[in-house]
């Protein structure tokens, strides 16, 4: 009886009593210690939304990232065969003690897309494949299936003889064809490229005279100069402007050829199609700076003169429906797709249209609206990313998921944040668990649970300082708590420019010929709802030569060997002065050199790959973690060791190289950029990919403040900051200012604008529906006009 009790509909005196299933209502974390976590334990309701809070730093990520959601998809992964574990990324356990009641973890984060060349809007949201499928069917005239219209699926064609197995058996000739939507001369990128030879080699000297000025092409490189030098095809010591026709034909453009060196069978290919395979088959934001100037330099890219930039074949553009190609849909605002898939009426593909018509609708409610299925991926910001990788969730069918974000709010607009709002409460009504790490205070107000994490950030951070509803912390006292309901004023007195820089005619993207004056010798912002124009307006638009210093939100390339002090080239002249203080070579104090332990090769810790199991990362033996010989960690500077420094948080340091034996006046300079950005907690040698993204943008920042630019350009700076932080914020753009710079800040957030000393609002909507500036200046005057989404939303928020 007692057991039907417990998992019965009904109590002894009638009352329904819940099945023992549906207990699990909470995932239950306990002693988390991954990065700064400190021994972390909490309960998380399920089926709700949870918004984790908590200064930039204070150890969010660590816990809903790194914690859980990656421990569920190391348990999801743990299902397959080994087999096919073989082939997926292999995922260490987090340093956690117990967790219990994780659910499948969907992670939605800020990443951008595949940086391809051939990946677009469309092909990353499947509704390319949908509109493929709708031109096969109803495209006039027919021009065969789906990959008809695919601009990754080239033609093919063949012809030969086939035995057919039937009776006697006989020989037919048959020709196989395969029609592909891709355009042949562009190969599906849209664009071609024209290669500059001088940016390659100099044809004055020899190949084996050192002739390459190829980034990464070193004379005793074994797959790439001395391929050239030891083919057998090309005299090394002949100049190259002294070749044969045959030899620079053999140089530059000879197909594939198996050749020897020193008894290795490798190939040979000529320079241009090498070129082309292992640097215009990336996307250029996706390449390391020093690639990407090289490419700047030696290629100049242009619209493919056969297919016009769309990327497809003759034969997909000449089908139709009514007068719209494929080309056409792809090009068009998805918001005006939407409207022109709406008009179809055909009975027998209604399913198909249906489906199309609700992806190309997610886009229009979550804010996307105004971009076209053909944008390529890799040009999204990363708030953009986060909502296009939201699109295919919308409309999915599971339930009892968890789905996590990061900053879904960035990029947007206080106008698109209600209806970012409305998603995420529509995911949870499905039945999910909604995990947040979040800062604006529009979203922590919708929570149905708050965690707050710090106190601080780094060493500081890493422990719970409140858990419960949204009335709760407020009355919590916790930074987060005290800063929720901030408000900044509007400034009483802005200061006089002392200039302008003129914009005539700017028509990038969905500019409409916009003339505007941008301020000099104040601080500018540029808003507007996601998609007006800002960016073209500012990235686009602003003349050449202008002394612009541009902070943008790409993310930093480093591997895990990277660090604060390695980024900001800090690194160089402490080295210098540990040399110099102990009479030996510099590069001694460098884990990437001579000074590195032989144990970990400097890393700090051995990585041990398992195959198909988690790969373990310990630390070194012979180093303990320090990177360093033994013989290295005995010289010292002002009584410290290289690693003992490297430990250092930021502001210590700055004290350190501030005066006495160890006083380094360019490391302190850098050191004291870096606290102004709001990172003294971060240590020196702290590595990159451990930072977050408000942390990391910081970094950026204080590296390029020592540029010699008169205007700085920041693309969106409160990503990642706290409410606590954006006091910061502004206090060092009023710094930068009262310097003698001028700024210009494309932003969102009320308290930057609030702050500012003019204000440019683009809009009033996005795509076509935008692109024209809707006001010009002085945050009072916007207030006081109410004329636009923004002066609505900014008067709302200052009390006005």
């Amino acid at each position: 009886m007692s057991g039907a009790t417990r998992t019965g509909a009904e109590s002894a005196d009638g009352r329904p009593v819940a099945h023992v299933a549906d207990s699990h209502d909470v995932i239950r974390v306990h002693g988390a210690r991954e990065n700064n976590l400190k021994d972390v334990s909490i309960e998380i309701p399920k089926r709700r939304l949870t918004v984790f809070t908590g200064v930039s730093g204070s150890g969010k990520s660590s816990l809903v990232f790194d914690t859980i959601a990656a421990e569920s998809q190391r348990l999801i992964n743990e299902t397959y065969s080994a087999f096919v574990q073989g082939f997926m990324p292999v995922l260490p356990r987090p340093d956690v003690d117990v967790l219990e009641g994780l659910t499948t973890a969907i992670i939605v984060d800020q990443q951008r897309l595949g940086s391809d060349p051939r990946s677009t809007v469309g092909t990353a949201t499947d509704a390319n494949a949908m509109l493929r499928i709708l031109f096969s069917r109803l495209g006039r005239p027919h021009i065969g299936s789906p990959n008809a219209f695919s601009f990754n699926v080239p033609s093919v064609r063949g012809t030969g003889a086939a035995t057919v197995e039937r009776g006697a058996g006989r020989s037919v000739q048959q020709e196989f064809v395969l029609t592909g939507g891709m355009c042949a001369r562009c190969e599906g990128r849209g664009r071609v490229s024209d290669i500059d030879l001088t940016q390659l080699y100099d044809d004055a000297k020899s190949i084996a005279g050192g002739a390459f000025t190829i980034p990464g092409w070193k004379s005793d490189s074994f797959w790439t100069v001395r391929v050239y030098a030891e083919s057998g095809l090309l005299d090394p010591d002949k100049p190259i402007r002294e070749f044969s026709e045959q030899e620079m034909r053999d140089f530059l453009y000879r197909e594939p050829t198996k050749v020897k060196v020193e008894g290795v069978n490798l190939t040979y290919e000529g320079l241009i199609p090498k070129i082309q395979k292992s640097f215009l088959s990336k996307d250029r934001e996706a390449m390391q700076p020093h690639i990407r100037a090289f490419v700047d330099r030696a290629v100049t890219f242009t619209a493919c003169p056969d297919c016009g930039g769309t990327r497809l074949s003759e034969a997909a553009r000449s089908s139709r429906i009514g007068d719209v190609n494929i080309a056409d849909a792809c090009a068009m605002q998805i918001s005006d797709l939407a409207a022109w898939v709406r008009g179809l009426d055909e009975p027998s593909v209604a399913p198909l249209v249906g489906a199309l018509l609700r992806t190309l609708e997610s886009f229009v409610e979550i804010g996307l609206g105004y971009l076209s299925l053909e944008r390529p991926s890799g040009t999204l910001s990363g708030g953009e990313a986060q909502r296009v990788k939201m699109i295919r969730h919308l409309g999915s069918s599971l339930t009892d998921t968890t789905y996590v974000f990061d900053e879904p709010t960035v990029g947007l607009h206080p106008h698109d944040i209600q209806r970012m709002n409305d998603l995420l409460l529509r995911l949870r009504d499905k039945g999910n668990t909604v995990l947040v790490v979040e800062h604006k205070p529009e979203m922590i107000a919708i929570a149905d649970h708050v965690v707050d994490l710090g106190p601080g950030a780094g060493a500081a951070g890493g422990a719970v300082c409140f858990e419960g509803g949204v009335e709760g912390l407020r009355a919590s006292g916790t930074i987060t708590g005290r800063h929720l309901d901030d408000r900044a004023a509007l400034k009483k007195v802005v200061r006089e420019p002392v200039g302008a820089l003129e914009i005539r005619g700017a028509s990038a993207n969905n500019l409409r010929g916009v003339d505007v004056d941008i301020p000099l010798g104040v601080l500018v912002v540029v808003t507007g709802v996601a998609g007006s124009g800002k960016s073209s307006l500012v990235h686009g638009s602003i003349p050449a030569g202008a002394g612009v210093v541009s902070v943008d939100q790409g993310a930093i390339r480093g591997s895990r060997r990277s660090n604060p002090a390695t980024y900001t080239g800090m690194l160089d002249p402490i080295r210098k002065a540990f040399a110099k203080a102990n009479g030996v070579k510099p590069a001694l104090f460098s884990a990437n050199s001579e000074g590195a332990c032989p144990g970990c090769n400097g890393a700090g810790v051995v990585y041990t790959d398992l195959a198909i199991m988690a790969g373990v990362a310990t630390t070194c033996v012979e180093c303990d973690g320090r990177r360093f010989q033994a013989s290295v960690l005995e010289y010292r500077l002002g009584g410290r060791d290289i690693s003992e420094v490297l430990a250092m948080p930021v502001e210590e340091a700055r004290e350190f190289f501030g005066s006495g034996e160890a006083r380094t006046p360019a490391a302190h300079a850098i050191l004291g950029r870096l606290v102004d950005v709001g990172l003294g907690y971060v240590s020196l040698g702290q590595p990159l990919t451990t930072l977050s993204g408000g942390e990391r943008q910081r970094l950026k920042l204080a590296t390029h403040m020592a540029d010699k630019g008169g205007v700085y350009v920041l693309d969106e700076p409160t990503t990642g900051l706290h409410l606590a932080d954006v006091e910061q914020l502004l206090g060092l753009l009023d710094r930068l200012v009262d310097s003698g710079k001028s700024v210009i800040v494309i932003e969102h957030h009320q308290a930057v604008m609030a702050h500012a000393d003019w204000i440019i609002d683009l809009g009033p909507g996005a795509g076509h529906d935008g692109g024209r500036v809707v006001f010009e200046g002085t945050p009072a005057d916007l207030v006081a006009a109410r004329s636009t989404l923004t002066g609505e939303h900014l008067a709302a928020y200052v009390g006005a």
